[in-house]
């Protein structure tokens, strides 16, 4: 296996941990799931959380600090084999992986922090006001990380669709964006993880 087939393995294993790391934060021991409408209803948020322990969102966020970081080993290959088709298609796929990578870490442990103390304050009308308000004041880490992972599928879509790699274009489909496009009505939890995986197992065949 080459290094760079050996990088993207890497990165498939790191977006399948971090999508683990996601269900973490979602899914409440006693079969509840936390939502976007918990966000607005303090008592709904208190009752789904109501079993959550702390090492769930503790767990995501040590894991998933550790999950981003082989994930960049697969960014960084796909830069370097990138790198034998176009300068310029590879500088903005590793901008936009920088981008993505380090914001989207802090963005994670803000999410995982953001539950951590909720739970640890006692899920209280006070605790919900402030973990939202945390939210919303670092909202720029999700928007910044969403930013770059678009930016990164994009140009990697039209490098390929152009013919600008020796890739056949059908192999466009192994995409973050586009795999995430197509299952974004599935509401499924950690899609983008799962859809990162995807992507660089499919590119690892076909590089």
């Amino acid at each position: 296996m080459s290094i760079i087939k050996s990088l993207l393995l890497i990165a498939a294993l790191g977006h399948l941990l971090c999508g683990c790391c996601d269900c973490l934060l979602t899914y409440v021991p006693g079969g509840k799931k936390f939502g976007v409408k918990q966000l607005s209803d303090s008592n709904l948020m208190a009752d789904t959380f109501e079993k959550m322990p702390l090492r769930n969102p503790l767990l995501s966020m040590l894991l998933g600090c550790l999950a981003l970081f082989m994930c960049s080993f697969g960014y960084y290959g796909i830069y370097l084999w990138m790198k034998g088709f176009s300068n310029v298609y590879a500088v903005i796929l590793l901008i936009s992986t920088d981008l993505f990578l380090i914001i989207g870490t802090a963005h994670h442990i803000l999410c995982g922090v953001s539950e951590w103390f909720y739970v640890r304050m006692g899920r209280t009308e006070e605790a919900f006001h402030a973990v939202i308000q945390l939210f919303k004041d670092t909202s720029a880490t999700m928007i910044g990380c969403y930013l770059g992972w678009a930016v990164f599928g994009i140009a990697l879509f039209v490098a390929v669709i152009t013919g600008a790699t020796d890739l056949p274009r059908w192999a466009c489909v192994f995409n973050c964006l586009p795999l995430f496009i197509v299952t974004f009505p599935f509401h499924i939890v950690g899609k983008g993880n799962w859809c990162g995986a995807v992507m660089f197992v499919g590119l690892m065949f076909m590089i």
